[in-house]
């Protein structure tokens, strides 16, 4: 019973430490949430603001992103396998081992997608080229010792190592996107803000001091909805920024009519000071 368990530094410390982590925060917290900027936060602070009249804010997502495929094809084998523990379907033999296959035949693209460009007519030359091999193997006659190969590679994967892999690539692409929250680019007609940290830690710079460029080429990435925008600043001696973007199509749109037109003050006209010389 914990009542009468000899307590030593190592058990006081398991209890004490992530207490004490737990506190910790909530101190810092208290002092500090007033002067968090987070992303959701400067987006609600830019539509309040009556002098910004359009705006775009951008982080910029990890590579990994480009494996939701993977995740999605992780969870489904994985209900596959659960629907089979469970005994409501009856899987033929091999059935696993297959599965096993398909599953590596996704990642294999996705990892194909992630690690290299594929603009679209390499991507239609590669297609080709399958298609010769494949006529190729019919008529050698061996189309179906070839897809046999597969079922002999011995992928056995179970259940819960699926959920593993949906699960590694998921928090791989959360922490980008609370990475996100603090490190983002704002962009409005007359400035872009860098937003480099929690706190107050930004950079404003003029439209005349950058550019901006849109990346589609990679046409297995654009199917899956990214793009990249590069942003150029006059200074050469600063480098580019980089950044992944979801819904490149819609970001292309509004980020070119940011570019294209500019914010103008209204400005008070002087009023008529009747003349005060002598007559």
């Amino acid at each position: 019973m914990i009542g009468q368990m000899d307590w030593t530094w190592k058990h006081i410390a398991i209890w004490v430490i992530p207490l004490a982590i737990v506190v910790l925060a909530l101190v810092v917290w208290f002092f500090v949430r007033k002067t968090i900027r987070t992303r959701l936060r400067m987006v609600q602070q830019l539509r309040l603001d009556p002098q910004v009249s359009d705006w775009l804010v951008m982080f910029n997502w990890t590579r990994k992103v480009l494996y939701v495929p993977v995740v999605v094809a992780s969870l489904l084998a994985a209900g596959l396998l659960f629907i089979g523990d469970l005994g409501w379907v009856k899987y033929p033999e091999g059935f696993q081992a297959a599965l096993g296959g398909i599953w590596m035949l996704v990642f294999f693209v996705n990892l194909l997608v992630d690690e290299y460009e594929m603009n679209l007519k390499v991507l239609l030359l590669v297609v080709l080229a399958i298609a010769v091999i494949m006529m190729w193997l019919t008529l050698m006659d061996w189309i179906v010792p070839f897809f046999h190969g597969f079922k002999h590679l011995g992928v056995h994967i179970d259940a819960l190592g699926y959920v593993m892999f949906a699960a590694m690539f998921t928090l791989a692409i959360s922490v980008s996107w609370v990475k996100g929250l603090f490190y983002y680019v704002a962009i409005t007609p007359n400035y872009m803000n860098v937003q480099s940290g929690p706190n107050e830690t930004s950079e404003q710079i003029s439209r005349e001091a950058y550019s901006t460029r849109i990346d589609t080429g990679d046409f297995l990435e654009r199917v899956l909805g990214f793009g990249q925008i590069i942003i150029t600043f006059t200074d050469t001696r600063r480098q580019p920024m980089v950044l992944m973007v979801g819904r490149i199509g819609k970001r292309a749109v509004k980020l070119e009519s940011l570019r294209s037109h500019l914010d103008v003050e209204s400005v008070r006209p002087t009023p008529n000071v009747p003349d005060s010389g002598k007559q």
